[in-house]
């Protein structure tokens, strides 16, 4: 009996994906634990081992395809000696509608209505009839839209002449008949042939989803937030004797001791180390620290876990494996998702100060900016010292306006007096 091969979940907050390339052909036998697909995730490319054993019937979505929601069908694995000719392949409606939420008696009323395609000779065969004046465009077009999609389409008027299909072959989807605005059909001139002053980059899977979460972050969480200047001449001092020590062994950077000195300030205030749960609010007892990383068409927050327990040397080589695996897109999602505690650093970059966007469900995000030298007054003295300016971004839901300024205040004694992250 044939196998569906479903799109599956590869993290807990994904919905949906790309599936970004086959790595089995039609006919193709596989075994339990082959790799047969590379998925794109919201967050990372995945490869996708077979669950059952058998020989690859038919391949129901294209490389590239996006969208696919979980538990879609993607492919149909044959077993039993089985035949492709033996099973009907237009049952399978990938990535449009669910089939438990469709009555039978609708379902059958659609397929009726428009003929569906399920070869390439038939493809042909309509192409042919077209060439030869049998075929009208109107009902060639007919065959290349699935029922749900054409009856979206009765329902708000849409001439389908004017739809672009996404699908294989130039099939109409529901997403396209969904997507579809009238107003953004421009007739083409010779001017705007000749323009060439943009170009539009389809958006990945990625860019949706930190899209989605950023709006959701910024409409949900009431955002405030505090800034601080800590002077980090004497941390600097100490990062360059550790250096000097290692004899090349090793680098610790400034920001692996802005995440120490982080973990040791939400020790020191643990309600600042929470995130929001609507009935609950939660209060972590170890600190598991988010740290940015920009990555090729987004951004993601791999997590340096118990960074309480761990020493500067520990946390400097966690961040350089999780940095590297995150450019490569190989992060398991238990590497990125959770954390108790963001932190956001665009000082190498030259950004003076800026407030970031809290990562939800999480209370805050410190966002750090970059070390420059500033006239100061130490001691009665004016005198040039290397200041870096924080601020925190708060959920005021999670965390009060008292809590996040003691959480600056420790830390910043922290990153002023770096010999106290010994103890």
């Amino acid at each position: 009996m044939s196998i569906n091969i479903l799109m599956p979940a590869l993290s807990p907050t994904m919905e949906e994906g790309t599936l970004a390339k086959w790595l089995v052909k039609e006919g193709d036998k596989v075994n339990s634990g082959d790799l047969i697909a590379e998925i794109e995730t919201d967050k990372a490319t995945m490869e996708v081992e077979a669950v059952d054993e058998g020989i690859i019937g038919k391949l129901l979505v294209l490389e590239g395809q996006d969208s696919i929601k979980v538990n879609a069908p993607i492919a149909v694995l044959l077993t039993d000696d089985e035949k492709i000719s033996d099973i009907n392949i237009e049952n399978f409606e990938t990535n449009e509608v669910n089939t438990n939420q469709v009555d039978n008696k609708t379902q059958s009323n659609a397929e009726n209505d428009i003929p569906q395609i399920s070869n390439e000779s038939q493809i042909q065969k309509i192409t042919n009839l077209e060439e030869n004046g049998q075929v009208n465009a109107h009902e060639s077009t007919r065959l290349f839209i699935t029922p749900l999609a054409k009856r979206i389409a009765n329902q708000r008027k849409i001439n389908l002449n004017s739809v672009n299909g996404s699908g294989p072959n130039g099939r109409i989807l529901k997403k396209d008949v969904e997507n579809f605005q009238p107003s953004n059909i421009v007739p083409i001139t010779e001017d705007k042939l000749s323009s060439n002053n943009f170009e539009l980059v389809k958006n990945s899977s990625m860019r949706k989803t930190i899209a989605q979460r950023l709006v959701k972050s910024k409409t949900e969480a009431p955002h405030f937030y505090l800034s601080i200047d800590c002077n980090i001449d004497q941390l600097l001092k100490a990062r360059t004797s550790i250096n000097a020590l290692s004899n090349g062994n090793y680098k610790i950077s400034v920001n692996d001791m802005i995440i120490k000195a982080t973990s040791a300030s939400l020790l020191k205030v643990p309600k600042a180390n929470a995130s929001w749960e609507n009935e609950n609010t939660r209060y972590f007892k170890n600190t598991d620290i988010s740290v940015a990383v920009a990555i090729e068409g987004g951004l993601i927050t791999p997590i340096v876990k118990n960074v309480e327990t761990k020493g500067l040397l520990q946390i400097s080589n966690d961040m350089k494996i999780l940095a590297e695996k995150a450019k490569e897109g190989k992060l398991l999602p238990e590497e990125y998702v959770g954390g108790s505690f963001s932190i956001s650093n665009l000082g190498m970059y030259g950004i003076k100060e800026f407030a970031a966007v809290i990562n939800p469900p999480q209370g805050c995000i410190l966002a750090i900016g970059s070390g420059e030298q500033r006239t100061v007054v130490i001691n009665n003295q004016i005198e040039i010292a290397t200041m870096m300016t924080v601020t925190l971004s708060c959920d005021h839901r999670v965390v009060d306006g008292a809590v996040g300024a003691e959480f600056l205040s420790q830390f910043k004694v922290f990153i002023e007096n770096p010999s106290l992250l010994l103890l």
